[in-house]
């Protein structure tokens, strides 16, 4: 596989304006369609979203997608067709899986604007039944480290000690790290989420034909020496690590190689 590290800066995403909703979409999306960017590997959609307050989404469908939502501020709230009903806080982490058909609403319930990442990750296989969950992080249990957060690789899953680890680095407080397991997945995927400015951080693939995507949620770093800000991308492959240092929050995703879509 030819070695690629190519930067997506901020500024090129396609930005959308709904008065209620401000969005940035990494790939095409909506009334948004670049055939030359339509997903990388497995990853179909990377929105940057900003939801003000007591607005959010209608009730709406999605079937066979895997779904993780990560909010970076202020809460969402959801509900769908299977009763399945919560309040995602800052930190926090929803996933669904769509398989054969959910309908589901995602609401910003609060008085300040909610800001999350969702990103939607094409499934191994289709027709699955759908399943719902969430789980509510500190920021401690990122602080210092990759914390590995959803993965459907064997390889991963039989090293689920890596995301429950003390961290020494990080700053006295309660972590739940040691209280979860990794979300499964119906993809040989795996999703990161770190907080820099402790040490620097670095991720090695399991082997050169898979495929990166990390992106800067927020803060400056340096990624294989390479200077990236908020809002920041950088698509991989062929390669056998990535390190990164600096300050800020990153999403990492290592990823297949897919069919063509």
């Amino acid at each position: 596989m030819q070695s690629v590290f190519n930067i997506q800066r901020a500024a090129t995403r396609h930005f959308s304006s709904h008065g209620w909703l401000q969005t940035f979409f990494s790939f095409s999306f909506a009334d948004y369609y670049d055939p030359a960017n339509v997903n990388w590997g497995a990853l179909r959609v990377l929105n940057d979203d900003t939801i003000a307050p007591h607005s959010g989404f209608e009730t709406h469908p999605h079937r066979d997608m895997e779904i993780i939502t990560y909010v970076l501020s202020g809460e969402l709230e959801h509900k769908d067709s299977f009763g399945n009903q919560g309040v995602v806080k800052s930190g926090g982490i929803q996933y669904m899986s769509a398989g054969t058909g959910i309908l589901h609403s995602e609401k910003n319930a609060g008085n300040k604007p909610l800001h999350l990442l969702q990103m939607w990750v094409l499934p191994r296989k289709t027709g699955l039944p759908p399943n719902y969950g969430q789980l509510d992080l500190t920021e401690n249990d990122r602080v210092g480290r990759l914390l590995l957060v959803a993965t459907g690789e064997k390889v991963r899953t039989q090293k689920t000690a890596i995301a429950s680890e003390p961290n020494d680095s990080a700053p006295s407080g309660a972590s739940s790290a040691s209280r979860f397991q990794p979300i499964s997945i119906h993809q040989d995927a795996s999703f990161y989420i770190g907080r820099l400015g402790v040490k620097p951080l670095e991720h090695v693939f399991s082997n050169p034909e898979r495929l990166g995507f990390l992106f800067v949620a927020e803060g400056k770093i340096e990624a294989n020496g390479h200077a990236l800000k908020t809002g920041d991308a950088v698509r991989m492959a062929g390669i056998d690590a990535i390190e990164f240092d600096g300050t800020g929050e990153v999403v990492l995703w290592d990823l297949p190689e897919v069919a063509a879509i």
